[in-house]
């Protein structure tokens, strides 16, 4: 670790395990899955709040920030967004809290006084900020997907594992009762045997009507006031376009993750841990419809193979369908007038076919004898959840993150792979033992992707 942020690590860490004691102690009596109890106080150390920091002030960042809100359990004591004109709402709701464009200022200004952080920001982003706050000792909130690349995801496994950091992906459904119907049904033997899952994403995106990309857009007037360099991160330094910002980010190779980053970690979460997936021996691009050098293809359909892990799970295909007519096949269960959704899966296990959708969707089976499968109960006190919630939660000490880096970041990596698919084509042969692509020399670069711009580098070393 450079020697500032090993420094900076050292003390603020300190003052933030005592406040993080005393949040656990405080709140032993009084915290519920809903509400805290509030104790008398007259500094923040006597505060039974958690300090919150929003970063990303706008879009899913504002989303975020607004579910830790109304949680009741943070006092809002930094915003931080690129542009600070972003942080306005915020900031007339809680005008004690500073206001940063930059990440890095904010953790130097404060990073003892906050106690959790939710990132809400460009996917490029997500890893610098999270390395940052997981070696200040911050409880860090990331929206999904996790991180950019491949390797980001490995550095922030193991800087969760290293720091004991409290940690959560932000895929919202996996603190729902969808994980829950899951597991359940997996530990029943209700699903079982599954050889084929068939998920989808069949919504436009930004980038559909963009047409043939020849490269990066024209330099366009930049709004007041924002910072470039930190909006660009680790990235390579580029001239500002909307086409760049404003969540036109996703569709460009160098800053997004396309549909299936957006999608993925909502859709196939409960069937890649369940089901105990792990990392795939090959991927496959079966189809790539307008296929470019700079953004996502219009269409893709993406086959992952998956080897044995065990009774009851064989060797198992999962097929990635994104773009507006590119469809799954309809299963012959599916009765008459019904489709499979534009954002969802279908099951298929030895015995049985199951259909559901996204984030907090219910499974239902497709079956004649659908009447006569008794289905286990989900246990009493687990059926539901608010993913915000168990994540403060989690910063007090009193749940364990539903959607850890332990658990988020093995399911990320699967996109990342899926997404260099997506960007060159062909089959890729996967070794999961050495971390690499074997049979593409460009592809395996990808898993590490660019190398972070002058400045950046020292949070690929912490």
């Amino acid at each position: 670790m450079p020697a500032k942020l090993e420094f900076l690590a050292v003390t603020n860490k300190m003052t933030t395990a005592n406040r993080r004691s005393f949040l656990k102690t405080a709140t032993t009596a009084t915290i519920g899955i809903g509400t805290v109890g509030i104790q008398s106080a007259t500094a923040a150390e006597s505060s039974d709040k958690l300090n919150l920091a929003i970063i990303g002030c706008t879009n899913r960042g504002a989303a975020i920030g607004n579910d830790a809100i109304k949680s009741g359990m943070v006092n809002v004591v930094a915003l931080c967004d690129v542009d600070p004109s972003r942080t306005a709402r915020f900031k007339q709701q809680h005008p004690d809290a500073k206001v940063y464009d930059d990440f890095r200022k904010m953790f130097d200004d404060m990073g003892g006084k906050i106690d959790a952080c939710t990132v809400g920001t460009p996917d490029h982003t997500h890893f610098p900020i999270a390395m940052r706050a997981i070696s200040e000792g911050v409880a860090t909130y990331v929206e999904k997907p996790l991180a950019h690349t491949f390797e980001e995801c490995e550095l922030l496994i193991a800087a969760e594992k290293k720091h004991n950091g409290i940690c959560q992906m932000g895929n919202q459904g996996h603190s729902s009762s969808q994980r829950m119907q899951f597991k359940t049904w997996v530990e029943d033997g209700i699903i079982q045997n599954v050889r084929r899952v068939d998920a989808c994403m069949n919504k436009g995106r930004r980038w559909h009507p963009w047409g043939d990309v020849t490269g990066y857009p024209a330099a366009e007037p930049m709004p007041a006031g924002m910072n470039w360099d930190v909006w660009s991160a680790t990235a390579p330094m580029r001239d500002y376009s909307k086409r760049l910002d404003g969540g036109n980010w996703r569709g460009w190779y160098d800053y997004g993750d396309g549909a299936f980053g957006d999608w993925g970690p909502h859709t196939l979460d409960s069937i890649h841990r369940f089901l105990e997936l792990g990392l795939p021996y090959e991927v496959r691009a079966d189809k790539l419809e307008g296929q470019n050098d700079y953004i996502f293809p219009m269409a893709t359909t993406i086959a992952f193979e998956f080897a044995e892990r065990g009774p009851g799970m064989p060797a198992m295909s999962i097929n990635w369908y994104d773009g507006v007519k590119n469809t799954p096949p309809r299963p012959k269960a599916l009765g008459e007038g019904k489709s499979v959704p534009a954002c969802g899966k279908v099951i298929y296990s030895d015995d049985l076919t199951f259909i559901g959708g996204t984030h907090s969707g219910k499974l239902s089976i497709l079956s004649d004898s659908e009447d006569a499968i008794e289905t286990p109960k989900i246990p009493a006190g687990e059926t539901n959840q608010n993913h915000m919630k168990n994540f403060l939660l989690a910063a007090m000490g009193k749940e364990e993150c539903n959607s850890k880096f332990a658990v988020s970041g093995p399911l990320t990596q699967v996109f990342m792979i899926g997404c260099i698919a997506q960007r060159l084509g062909g089959t890729l042969k996967f070794d999961a033992e050495t971390r690499e692509i074997t049979n593409n020399d460009q592809a395996n670069q990808l898993l590490k992707g660019h190398a972070p711009r002058k400045g950046w580098e020292e949070y690929y070393t912490l």
